[in-house]
């Protein structure tokens, strides 16, 4: 790169919807979007997005620009002492310098977000998630990204979009080889996937490959174990794929984490979805289980089934209780993990080891009185919304600020339905 003449550098597209623990890693899109895109509880790619596979000179190009931008932001003293938060504040500098030096006009309709696109007539809390996605950065988002990603260490890297095992493993070792190349420092490597690809679709020897080239673990959304609740939430995959998926992932040599949803099962098949997802685990034995529990978003086929009576929504108290069920049963060596905002409880441990700890916990929750439960769930989702935007919107604010008492909420004088509508309100806006 020619650090005196910027001009010529460009935004990368980045991964929006990647696992938790990728929230910092460098991102590159392999593919667009979800080409399944039927789950009824899923918000995402729902307002027009189309699947797609990106060629590898797209994903070159991509890599080429991310390189690039990590460069200029060192010629321009970013990281030369280390990373830093202070360092976000040279980003718009440091954008804005590239291109006043000759980015081209028509380059402009790139940096739009893809929340300027959504109709008018989308719910509010729908608009709200989809403002996260962001299939068009901005020179500075792409910045903020490659920041956050060395600030965090500079050693993962996240695959996206959706199922990475539909790939060829020759395709993804050519993509994972050129981003090594060009970024050395990396040592992790992770992917989505759909445990009915790599049961029905990948080889063992084709995962063996994938790992061979450098890929270290497959993130599975299995949300059930119930066959009867994966077939009302039209997941296109069975418990029979979830083991034999997982199974055959581990026997590869990759790493196993799957997702289960709390709630899926709703209220009449709480407990199946409980024994059931209990029962896939254990004779999975994934490496780590992770829990997003479930909320209903707008516009959704399963917001269309609690209208039409089809599907009734667990209380939070039957989702612990479920969780109390599902851990209890779990026999399997697995990592416990609740590190999705949806989450009620933090419940962290290693199975069958912590399970009296996590179980404590679950009791500590159910012998609250009712109004210390409601309480506690308000305090809950506020800490994680904090954690995730950093601060509060004017209408959050303003909705909590009659009950700050020296800087402390004070709620316990709220009424009971307008505590749990404020506390709907901040669940509505977390993402999962």
């Amino acid at each position: 790169m020619n650090e005196k003449n910027p001009g010529g550098l460009e935004p990368f597209e980045i991964c929006s919807i990647r696992p938790p623990t990728e929230n910092s890693s460098l991102t590159f899109r392999l593919t667009r979007n979800c080409y399944w895109n039927k789950c009824a509880f899923c918000p995402v790619y729902k307002m027009g997005a189309r699947f797609s596979r990106r060629s590898l000179d797209e994903i070159r190009r991509d890599i080429d620009r991310a390189r690039q931008l990590d460069d200029w932001m060192l010629a321009g003293g970013i990281g030369m002492n280390g990373y830093t938060r202070a360092d976000y504040g040279k980003l718009p500098g440091l954008a804005e310098e590239i291109r006043r030096t000759g980015r081209k006009a028509h380059h402009e309709a790139r940096t739009q977000k893809a929340a300027a696109e959504i109709p008018e007539d989308v719910d509010p809390r729908l608009a709200w998630f989809i403002s996260w996605f962001n299939d068009q950065p901005s020179l500075e988002d792409s910045l903020a990204h490659l920041l956050s990603w060395r600030m965090a260490g500079g050693e993962t890297c996240f695959l996206g979009d959706a199922d990475g095992l539909i790939l060829k493993p020759e395709f993804l070792a050519t993509v994972l080889g050129e981003i090594k190349s060009r970024f050395p420092s990396l040592q992790r490597f992770t992917v989505y996937g759909r445990t009915r690809t790599a049961a029905r679709q990948r080889s063992l020897a084709d995962l063996r490959s994938m790992a061979a080239a450098g890929l270290n673990r497959v993130h599975f959304g299995i949300e059930s174990g119930s066959d009867r609740v994966l077939a009302f939430v039209n997941k296109g995959e069975c418990s029979a794929d979830h083991i034999e998926g997982c199974l055959k992932t581990k026997e590869a040599g990759l790493s196993c984490s799957v997702y289960i949803m709390p709630g899926l099962g709703g209220t009449a098949r709480s407990e199946e979805h409980a024994l059931e997802t209990a029962r896939v685990i254990n004779a999975a034995a994934p490496d780590f289980v992770r829990l997003r529990t479930l909320e209903i978003f707008p516009q959704t086929p399963l917001e269309q089934a609690v209208k039409e009576g089809s599907f009734t929504e667990c209380p939070e108290e039957q989702v612990v209780r479920e969780l109390r069920i599902l851990i209890s049963r779990i026999d399997a060596e697995t990592e416990l993990l609740s590190d999705s905002a949806s989450n009620l409880l933090d419940l962290y441990g290693k199975l069958p080891h912590d399970r009296s700890r996590l179980l404590k916990i679950i009791d500590g929750y159910l012998d609250l009185p009712e109004q210390s439960k409601r309480i506690f769930s308000l305090h809950a989702r506020l800490r994680s919304f904090l954690g995730q935007y950093g601060g509060l919107p004017e209408d959050l604010y303003e909705i909590l600020s009659p009950y700050a008492r020296d800087g402390e909420l004070d709620m316990s004088r709220c009424p009971n339905d307008t505590l749990e509508g404020i506390t709907r309100t901040i669940r509505s806006r977390l993402m999962p």
